[in-house]
């Protein structure tokens, strides 16, 4: 078997052959998860000369090869040249444009154009949407591969229109200065990705090349950060007892601590998490190499192993606040914790870890610790509950930045500090009022459609708390939504439909108020509403009439108490 392995940066790569997939190779089938994470790792995240991993190949004829290792990086760097090409051609940039495209399409020796990277499955979505210069020229029909590439591509342009739109907007850029600034920022987006390092392994046939790809991966799965780090650290801490590997009992501790969970978690984004917590802001690409950069000899690969075991139940608390006895005081600490992962986001999680150690370690009092927590779980119901804030690398850098102040605070002043800077950067960073209360608007309850059910009922239960003055202790998992203008009432108005599922519409009361309120008309459902311990605003009590004036009014209203009151920062 004949082996040459290269150090390649993707710019040679992508001069020096062309590629095919093969029919029988799988489809391109990454996600915008998976393009979003390659995107932070390679472009936000990255330093020049950024490893991406390897490429394995196999000649078919001179200067083709076909890929066994490497399609869906490659397929995704070329739609990232390409979106780069167009954004040049939007700019006005057409010579810029066609040295990017020269690594995208080129003629061959026969003086024939031919695309550098070739595919079956998707032909001709690829080549005539993607990769073409000019327009299409034919229809396609999409498939599931062509509607991945398609929304991939949409999700990348939408990166660098953000660049660019960014750029224009900046008022401190004179105007006969943009379009210098434009072309810096599209040619630094170009020549990272055309800088990332692969490790190039080229084989003489088919055969061969499946081979090495086998030896590569493990049964086809590449070793996880998990399997590399417990390698690392098993070399430096040795065992002492023959019968007796602590190491390799903690990190099965740790692997059962973590999978024990039923929020599904797993180790190597616990890892990352961790790391992010308190040694600052990384990939999970490059954790690895940051923690052998940093972990070294064997007490402190020692004391690194002992902090991950106790980290892992934290982590698990975060995740899982229902596993845990909490104590009576702890009540408001464990609801936050459940409605962050309500909302479905992650992006938080090393500075609540970083808090949440603290806190067990006594190095926070519980005042300042939900105070950091709170902050946490305001900021993500507006920027991703309501408004759906598209996340980047900044809001991640953000606090991984904050944790890690925290963490190494050297007195309960500094930590408060970095709970309350980090407060200052999240105000920063909220969308406008005026922003949260288009999207507030457009929440909707009913028997038809319950998919804002739960943050429905989170906000209602929130704005009771803090308006209610009766002095009844309220469970407000065992209330229920009622609409105030009937969902079926005996006539319906032509906006009915439009406005009877918003929140302005709704109140929280238990079941058997529930059922005397009923179908009944508004005034007879005030009188009774007027006899329970039921908060009801002031708008509702004043009302003689209700119907979508009355409810688009409410729930105007509404978004701007939960913005600038319940869920101030």
């Amino acid at each position: 078997m004949k082996i040459i392995c290269i150090d390649k940066d993707i710019k040679q790569v992508l001069e020096t052959g062309y590629y095919n997939i093969p029919r029988f190779q799988r489809p391109y089938s990454w996600e915008k998860e998976h393009i979003n994470e390659f995107w932070n790792d390679t472009v936000m995240g990255s330093e020049i000369d950024y490893f991406i991993g390897s490429f394995v190949v196999y000649k078919t004829n001179q200067g083709l090869y076909g890929i066994v290792d490497g399609q869906q990086r490659l397929t995704t760097l070329t739609m990232i040249l390409c979106s780069i090409r167009d954004c040049y051609i939007g700019e006005g940039l057409e010579d810029l444009a066609r040295g990017v495209h020269n690594l995208v399409e080129r003629v061959d020796l026969s003086n024939k154009k031919q695309f550098i990277l070739q595919t079956e499955t998707s032909y001709p979505y690829l080549q005539e949407y993607i990769q073409k210069f000019d327009d299409p020229d034919i229809d396609v029909q999409l498939g599931s591969e062509e509607e991945n590439l398609k929304a991939g591509f949409e999700l990348i342009n939408y990166y660098l229109h953000a660049i660019v739109k960014q750029i224009k907007s900046n008022r401190q850029i004179a105007k006969e200065n943009l379009s210098a600034e434009i072309q810096k920022k599209l040619t630094e987006v170009r020549d990272k990705i055309l800088k990332l390092k692969v490790i190039y392994i080229e084989l003489d046939d088919e055969d061969d090349a499946y081979t090495i790809f086998e030896t590569l991966n493990t049964r086809g799965k590449d070793l996880s950060v998990t399997d590399l780090a417990k390698n690392y650290l098993t070399k430096l801490v040795k065992s002492t007892n023959d019968k007796a590997d602590m190491t390799k009992e903690k990190w099965n501790k740790i692997r059962g601590v973590i999978e024990s969970s039923s929020a599904e978690l797993d180790t190597d984004t616990f890892l990352l998490h961790v790391w992010l917590s308190k040694y600052g802001y990384t990939s999970m690409n490059a954790l690895f190499k940051k923690l052998k950069a940093e972990v070294r000899g064997s007490e402190n690969a020692k004391m690194f192993l002992d902090e991950l075991v106790v980290d892992s139940s934290t982590y698990k608390d975060i995740f899982d606040p229902e596993s845990k006895s909490w104590n009576k005081n702890e009540f408001e600490l464990k609801r936050s914790l459940s409605a962050l992962n309500s909302f479905r986001v992650t992006q938080q999680t090393p500075m609540v870890l970083a808090i949440m150690r603290e806190y067990y370690l006594d190095h926070l009092k519980y005042k300042h610790a939900m105070e950091g927590i709170m902050a946490v779980e305001h900021f993500h119901y507006i920027f991703t509950a309501i408004t759906s804030q598209r996340s980047s690398g900044g809001i991640s850098s953000m606090y991984s930045t904050h944790s890690r102040k925290l963490s190494l605070g050297a007195d309960v002043d500094e930590r408060i500090k970095a709970i309350r800077e980090l407060k200052e950067k999240m105000r920063e960073k909220l969308p406008t009022l005026e922003e949260f209360i288009v999207n507030f608007k457009t929440l909707r309850f009913t028997n038809d459609y319950t998919k804002n059910k739960k943050i429905i009922h989170y906000t209602l239960s929130k704005m009771d708390e803090a308006a209610n003055n009766k002095g009844a202790a309220i469970h407000y998992d065992r209330m229920t939504i009622e609409h105030i203008l009937p969902q079926n009432p005996a006539k319906k108005s032509k906006e009915h439909d439009d406005v009877v599922g918003m929140i302005g519409n709704l109140i929280l009361v238990d079941e058997d108020l529930n059922g005397k309120l009923d179908n009944k008309e508004f005034l007879d459902k005030k009188a009774i509403l007027a006899q329970t311990l039921v908060f009801v605003d002031g708008l509702i009590q004043n009302a003689d009439k209700w119907g979508p004036e009355e409810i688009v009014k409410r729930t105007e209203t509404m978004a701007r108490v939960v913005y600038t009151e319940i869920f101030k920062i």
